[in-house]
């Protein structure tokens, strides 16, 4: 797997690029997920891809949107269930970045948008529960995201972003932090083209 990463990313590496100014960004992270609940105490992230396109300058300000998809696996390693439950995450967004003319190389960004949660089971022990179908699951709520992207070269960049999910919970789930709100790290690199 993470040779297909290194080569995917030496090709886009690679590509004839156009200048800094270019309009489109993918962006390679690894999502940490963080704070008491329910995703941060049960998974452990372990990509997140994103593509960003400017569709919008004014002044110092670029107004644009991104999609992120991630992965994320179960983080239990002693489990009395049969089952791996997989978390996967789309992240539509506008958002707006800054391109402050004192600090060319630094670029903070401010997003809003949706994130989808699905919750993929995989039965591990088939022998045990042959039987036994495990249906995926989907949760979602509005997406806040703050970031940062610092330019290393024309077309290279590093980025820590922030996201804060506040997802709708069931009827008989109790409204509290731990089952509603869902705090990601994302530390990564992005290349323009």
């Amino acid at each position: 797997m993470f040779q297909k990463i290194a080569l995917f990313l030496l090709c886009i590496v690679s590509i004839e690029g156009y200048s800094q100014e270019s309009k489109f960004n993918i962006e390679l992270s690894y999502p940490l997920t963080i704070d008491n609940n329910f995703v941060g105490k049960n998974y452990n992230g372990v990509i997140d891809i994103g593509l960003r396109f400017r569709f919008l300058e004014l002044n110092t300000i670029y107004i644009g949107g991104s999609l992120h998809t991630g992965y994320l696996n179960n983080s239990k390693s002693e489990r009395f269930q049969p089952i791996d439950v997989n978390l996967f995450t789309i992240q539509p967004r506008i958002f707006a970045e800054l391109n402050l003319p004192n600090l060319p190389k630094l670029h903070p960004s401010l997003g809003v948008g949706y994130s989808m949660f699905v919750f993929k089971p995989v039965n591990n022990q088939p022998s045990l529960s042959p039987n036994t179908t495990y249906k995926s699951e989907s949760e979602s709520g509005v997406n806040i995201n703050i970031g940062v992207a610092y330019d290393i070269s024309n077309k290279i960049l590093i980025q820590l972003q922030y996201d804060f999910v506040k997802i709708g919970v069931a009827d008989d789930v109790p409204n509290i932090t731990y089952n509603s709100n869902i705090n990601i790290l994302k530390i990564g690199l992005g290349y323009r083209f």
